[in-house]
């Protein structure tokens, strides 16, 4: 009985990982992917000081020179500011 139920785990596995296989290979096939295509790509922005990539509505921003700068803390703004200084 118990050796029943471990074929039919094994079988439950295998069967799984044959469906995620052919998905992939459908999904590398067609180009598209199989995810939420409605949610828009979002333009990052790279904190001069520290260099994390920050969302530009949500950054702290700085003009310097006609160009709009995105920090992703006060404290690098200011650290930026200083090195200018």
């Amino acid at each position: 009985m118990v050796r029943l139920v471990l074929y039919a785990v094994l079988l439950i596995l295998f069967v799984r990982a044959a469906l995620r296989l052919w998905h992939g290979l459908a999904e590398g096939v067609s180009g598209s992917p199989r995810g939420d295509a409605s949610t828009p790509a979002v333009q990052m922005a790279r904190d001069p000081v520290c260099g994390t990539f920050v969302v530009p509505e949500r950054s702290l921003t700085l003009s310097v020179g006609g160009q709009q700068l995105h920090f992703c803390s006060a404290a690098c703004r200011e650290t930026y500011r200083a090195r200018r200084s």
